[in-house]
């Protein structure tokens, strides 16, 4: 139980954090810890609609958007079964794939961010992340990996979007400093090089907790 953190791993499209949540959980499991991996949008009922809306399939505003978000990110939590408190509860360390802070970001480019974090305070107040951990990539590049390895693409993932979304992700890191542990790690780096820096950062979180 006293290693059973919780890391959020947040980026713009294309940042490759995906592949680096799972390489990390990996790593973990090898290393003896229980690790419950998991992802927003989820993949429960609130979840799967956002998932349609972000592929074109149904039109929605943006704050229609946002608060679906904050929804499923409530369920995410407190779901009786697969949530992440119950996760954190049994002794597994927690690893998603976005959080909050993607919320921040992505919503914060079309609408007032302090009504994305205000509607988000909620989660904010259940649960912070041990650790968020940004990673850093240029919109140009992350642009280049969406456009080689996807066969559709989502409404946000066009390069002024990626470049706004960046954006907003420095604002709200530099607006929840002083209350959130925010991590930055070089995405532009091969993918070994960022699984290590994103190693060194969760091993110093473990050893803390010791």
């Amino acid at each position: 139980m006293k290693n059973n953190i919780f890391i959020a791993i947040e980026g713009i499209d294309g940042s490759g954090k995906s592949t680096q949540a799972k390489n990390i959980a990996k790593r973990l499991e090898a290393d003896g810890h229980k690790v419950y991996l998991t992802f927003e949008p989820t993949d429960m009922r609130i979840g799967k609609m956002i998932r349609s809306i972000l592929g074109g399939k149904e039109k929605a505003d943006e704050k229609v958007i946002a608060a679906l978000f904050a929804a499923d990110r409530l369920d995410h939590l407190l779901h009786e079964t697969q949530g992440i408190l119950k996760k954190l509860a049994e002794g597994y360390i927690v690893i998603t794939d976005r959080y909050y802070f993607s919320s921040y970001a992505y919503h914060g480019a079309h609408l007032d961010m302090d009504w994305v974090i205000s509607s988000n305070k909620m989660a904010a107040e259940i649960l912070k992340p041990t650790v968020n951990i940004f990673v850093d990539v240029s919109p140009e590049v992350a642009m280049k990996r969406i456009n080689a390895n996807r066969e559709t693409i989502e409404i946000y993932e066009t390069l002024d979007n990626l470049k706004a979304v960046q954006t907003q992700y420095m604002r709200a890191f530099e607006k929840l400093k002083q209350e959130e542990n925010i991590v930055s790690v070089n995405g532009d780096e091969t993918p070994e090089k960022v699984t290590e820096a994103l190693w060194e950062v969760i091993q110093k979180e473990i050893s803390i907790k010791k």
